[in-house]
């Protein structure tokens, strides 16, 4: 992809689709309002630049010839500090056969994790889980200690480690922890999809489980973490495991009880 100029807020790139025709350009176009500044940060950013390479990886669907990109419309810019948190754009995706534009408004914000955390305790195991407001749906959330990736060198353990820990204040090894998406068939990326419709969002959920006093459960029920300077108002919560699937509807939680559940069940989780 070449590097935009400043003077302009239209910039041509040419794809290298196998199966396709070598050098197809298209135009990358910064929707009226937006600023120079935020149109080089959108498409200059890792977000941006991963969205293409799925799209003209072996599996992308570029790939298979049937399907052309013939522009792209960069609609908004969300900055998380100096980092590009969020972009907004619309793909013109065209089905050649038939000649339909295929749906392509997108909402970019890359890689995320997950960790259910399963606590034994006597004879019942409980979940560890955070409430959190979610202006989105209007609605405070049960879920999994869960965060996006910080940077590109895509260290999704090391996020998933610092996420609990953050959001929770339990200090995990990263070596206790068990990849539940890795268990997944090659050709789906190892990753869950919340939302493929419209946002690119891929999910790596982990795994721990481990043994703990009773009084360990009591202190973390209700305990008040997150990072405030960031407006994270997190409580803990502890629920037991068997009553897990039926008081949250975070699709975090409920994938990673179906990974964990068919996982156990194929015999693939590590004894110790």
């Amino acid at each position: 992809m070449t590097t935009p100029t400043a003077t302009s807020l239209i910039q041509t790139i040419h794809l290298n689709v196998k199966g396709g025709e070598k050098g197809t350009p298209v135009e990358i176009i910064a929707a009226p309002g937006l600023s120079h500044h935020d149109f080089r940060m959108a498409i200059e950013s890792s977000l941006f630049k991963k969205w293409l390479e799925n799209m003209q990886c072996e599996t992308g669907i570029l790939t298979y010839g049937d399907m052309s990109l013939k522009r792209v419309l960069v609609q908004g810019v969300d900055m998380f500090g100096k980092r590009t948190g969020f972009v907004k754009f619309k793909a013109d995706v065209i089905h050649d056969e038939t000649g339909n534009q295929v749906p392509g408004i997108v909402f970019s914000r890359g890689a995320a994790v997950a960790v259910l955390i399963l606590l034994d305790s006597g004879n019942e195991t409980y979940v560890v889980l955070t409430e959190q407001v979610r202006v989105p749906v209007g609605r405070l959330i049960l879920e999994l200690p869960a965060g996006m990736l910080d940077d590109d060198n895509g260290d999704v353990i090391g996020t998933a480690v610092r996420e609990v820990e953050e959001e929770t204040g339990i200090k995990l090894k990263m070596s206790d922890m068990v990849n539940l998406t890795a268990f997944l068939e090659p050709a789906t990326g190892g990753k869950v999809f919340p939302s493929p419709g419209g946002c690119d969002e891929e999910l790596s959920l982990f795994m721990y489980k481990g043994e703990v006093d009773k009084e360990v459960i009591d202190a973390l029920q209700g305990k008040e973490t997150g990072l405030r300077d960031h407006g994270e108002l997190i409580k803990v919560r502890v629920v037991p495991y068997d009553k897990l699937w039926r008081v949250t509807a975070d699709m975090k939680v409920l994938s990673a009880v179906a990974l964990y559940e068919m996982s156990k069940r194929d015999g693939l989780l590590p004894s110790k």
